[in-house]
């Protein structure tokens, strides 16, 4: 087995969190919505979040959605930015930082990160790509 990248993940929603969705990820943190055609029309019971060319974040709305509580931690994402970028741009949406680490270690090293919590409760790590 040789992978080389993550290519999605599925998270689930509540049924009434689409609008919350969108404005939370397209609107406070910039990242495009794709697929709501095919969503809102039934074809496919998700849309999703681009985070970058090679990965999405599914977004499946159902009617059994439980906060995550401890069986998740949080989502990390590479960000084309330097910390203090992309904590301006959370400061300038609104969205407040959870918490703020200096050198957390990930798949490309160790680079200072926000955490974020979306409104469902699932926690986002920012990772910064530029010093």
């Amino acid at each position: 087995m040789n992978a080389t990248e993550i290519d999605h993940a599925k998270l689930l929603i509540p049924v009434d969190g689409v609008e919350t969705a969108c404005a939370f990820y397209r609107d406070a943190l910039g990242f495009g919505i794709e697929g709501m055609e095919r969503y809102e029309s039934g074809e496919k019971p998700f849309f999703s979040v681009r985070l970058a060319p090679g990965a999405v974040l599914h977004l499946e709305p159902k009617e059994s959605f439980e906060d995550p509580g401890d069986g998740y931690d949080h989502l990390a994402v590479r960000v084309d930015d330097t910390i203090e970028g992309i904590e301006t741009a959370l400061d300038a949406a609104g969205v407040e930082i959870e918490r703020r680490l200096t050198s957390p270690v990930g798949a490309t090293g160790v680079a200072p990160a926000v955490y974020v919590l979306d409104p469902f409760g699932y926690r986002i790590e920012l990772k910064a790509e530029r010093e």
